[in-house]
């Protein structure tokens, strides 16, 4: 039997310094581990702890864990999780699936053709929000992987009501809009995880699939996998979104990052066996 973990990465599974969300006081600070580096300088961490049970829980060949981001691949790249390294990773949210590294031709090409089936072009989303987008809080425009854009912002002077009615506009156009942290996404809702996951689990032959992640484009995810946990922090906590399969963690910032392997571990049967 073959047990599939998909987990989202950024404030799910890493943690950049400013989410770490390191409340208690200095001397009883969890100990850090450094998994991403970027233009030299540290970036992302897991605890220690967290660390060691993913290095066990991903030894078992049975276990086939899945790095799972809207994450472009270069900027997956970047991250060296501990133990062994992800067969299938899976990035821009839904529309790469890369295999030992490589990005998989017939999935992207099954990506394309669904996008140019279902909603509006890439190039009239992302002229939408150039023109829209005030430069008092703008900062920087991306497209990611040719498939979706998104705003680098300062969040606090972003008003909602611009955010409301970008989400209605790119509704009506089989758009779906995120934000997370100071980072505003537009993702073609055809772009799913659930749907790149559905596939591993194909090629694969898992019987059981878990799944974790912090986003509403983390949403699908959840609910397409047997069992899902979230963090008590990011827009599904912030909005109280539920499910019956999905535990919601009461643990926010990196702590939650480790709760949430623990609770791999737990499903997986190892975790008497780890020690933890």
């Amino acid at each position: 039997m073959t047990l599939l973990i998909a987990s989202d990465l950024d404030r799910t599974l890493i943690y950049s310094a400013a989410a770490l969300g390191l409340t208690m006081p200095d001397p009883v600070a969890p100990r850090l581990l450094c998994v991403e580096v970027h233009e030299s300088k540290p970036l992302s961490y897991m605890t220690e702890t967290a660390a060691g049970l993913l290095t066990e829980l991903t030894a078992d060949p049975s276990v086939v864990f899945v790095p799972t981001t809207t994450r472009t691949r270069k900027q997956y790249q970047r991250i060296r999780f501990p133990g062994r390294p992800a067969q299938y990773a899976i990035c821009a949210n839904g529309g790469q699936l890369l295999v030992d590294g490589v990005p998989d031709r017939d999935w992207r090409r099954q990506v394309a053709a669904r996008l140019a089936a279902e909603c509006a072009p890439l190039d009239e989303v992302h002229a939408h929000l150039q023109a829209t987008a005030d430069p008092a809080w703008l900062r920087k425009t991306r497209v990611a992987e040719e498939l979706f854009a998104y705003l680098v912002v300062e969040r606090a002077l972003v008003p909602d009501e611009w955010l409301k009615s970008l989400a209605e506009w790119s509704a009506a156009r089989g758009w779906t809009v995120s934000l997370q942290g100071r980072k505003i996404y537009a993702v073609p809702r055809p772009l799913t995880k659930s749907a790149a996951m559905h596939e591993v689990a194909r090629r694969t032959g898992a019987t059981t699939t878990l799944a974790a992640g912090d986003s509403l484009l983390d949403a699908d995810l959840l609910l397409a996998a047997d069992r899902g946990w979230r963090p008590g922090h990011g827009e599904l906590a912030d909005a109280g979104w539920e499910s019956p399969s999905v535990t919601a963690l009461t643990e926010a910032g990196v702590l939650a990052g480790e709760a949430i392997v623990r609770a791999f571990a737990r499903e997986a049967g190892r975790l008497g066996r780890l020690g933890a």
